[in-house]
């Protein structure tokens, strides 16, 4: 075990190094997450239903965002529509285990996603091959794409809009996406529910 110093600057040089990240992605994605916001407000409003998908990590984010959506963020209100596609163990298994592990949210969107919803996907690496592929079939069936991910990927050229986290590891990475997701969530839940306005849902 290294001296306690030796702790002690490591842990505060991981700081920063997150406190950078935070930083360029205050001046670089502020417009995109407004407009991944819209998209999501606009979709709730309209009666539709918003689903997340990612692997490891970014599935353990997808389900938090399902569990800020349908349970609450700040306030008690009512539930929002929110699907993630990482829980549902049986229809993973069997897509996986009769098709491909590459189709297991693809199979998934083509069974539940419609013209008006948005898929929120995530990726660390830009490019993992499920996620893309689920990218993809959304967009033919006409739903609305947001992707989460790192600098690059095959995932950025499938988006309505993507939030790039500048960092270059994952695990930089998924905390860049933990704090947008919470921002994310709060901007949705401000807007579907105004703290001093009728509630804005159709």
């Amino acid at each position: 075990m290294p001296k306690d110093s030796a702790v002690r600057d490591a842990i505060r040089a991981s700081l920063r190094a997150t406190a950078a990240v935070y930083a360029a992605m205050a001046d670089q994605l502020a417009g995109p997450v407004a407009r991944a916001a819209r998209l999501l407000i606009a979709a709730l409003r309209g009666g539709h239903t918003i689903y997340v998908c990612g692997n490891g990590g970014s599935a353990a984010q997808a389900q938090h965002i399902a569990g800020e959506l349908v349970g609450r963020f700040r306030k008690d209100r009512p539930a929002l529509a929110c699907v993630a596609l990482s829980t549902d163990t049986s229809v993973l298994t069997a897509v996986a285990n009769d098709y491909a592990f590459d189709a297991v949210f693809e199979r998934q969107v083509d069974a539940l996603v419609r013209r008006g919803d948005v898929l929120w996907a995530l990726t660390t690496s830009g490019s993992s091959p499920n996620v893309v592929k689920a990218a993809a079939r959304a967009r033919r069936r006409g739903a609305k794409v947001i992707g989460m991910t790192g600098p690059g990927g095959k995932l950025l050229e499938l988006c309505d809009v993507a939030l790039a986290v500048p960092a270059d590891s994952s695990p930089a990475i998924q905390e860049g996406h933990l704090a947008l997701l919470h921002i994310l969530c709060d901007l949705v839940e401000q807007a579907m529910f105004p703290p001093d306005g009728p509630r804005q849902k159709e």
